[in-house]
C-alpha cells in the first residue's frame, strides 16, 4: 500500500509540475507578452547604445585636447611668453575748418545714375 501511495504523489506532483511550467510557457508565448518582452529589450538595448555613445563622445573630446596640447607644444604655441606692454595711444586729430591750412577740395558725386 505504501508502494502506491508514493508512486500516486509521485506522478501527481510531477503532473502538477509539468503542467505549470507548460502555462508558464504558454503564456510567455501570447502575443501580449512577446511585444512586451520586445519593448524591454529595446529600452535596454537603448540604452546600452547612449552609454557607449556617451563615452564613445567623452574619448573623443579627451583625445582632441591631447592631440591640440601635443600640436600646440610643437608649435610652440603653449610656450611661456613674456607679456609685452601695449604701445603709445594714438589719438585721432579732430579737423578744424577754422584752419587756414585747411583747403576745400571738390567731391564728386559717385551716383551711377548720373553721365559721366
Amino acid at each position: 500500500m505504501f508502494r502506491r501511495t508514493f508512486w500516486f504523489t509521485t506522478g501527481v506532483a510531477a503532473g502538477v509540475w509539468a503542467t505549470t511550467k507548460v502555462n508558464r510557457k504558454l503564456k510567455q508565448l501570447t502575443p501580449e507578452s512577446l511585444a512586451a518582452t520586445a519593448a524591454n529589450k529595446a529600452i535596454e538595448a537603448g540604452h546600452r547604445l547612449k552609454d557607449r555613445a556617451v563615452e564613445f563622445a567623452l574619448d573623443v573630446r579627451d583625445n582632441m585636447n591631447r592631440r591640440e596640447a601635443e600640436l600646440g607644444d610643437a608649435l610652440g604655441l603653449n610656450a611661456a611668453v613674456e607679456p609685452e606692454l601695449p604701445g603709445p595711444r594714438r589719438y585721432t586729430a579732430i579737423e578744424n575748418r577754422n584752419s587756414p591750412k585747411h583747403v576745400e577740395t571738390t567731391t564728386y558725386s559717385y551716383n551711377r545714375n548720373e553721365d559721366h
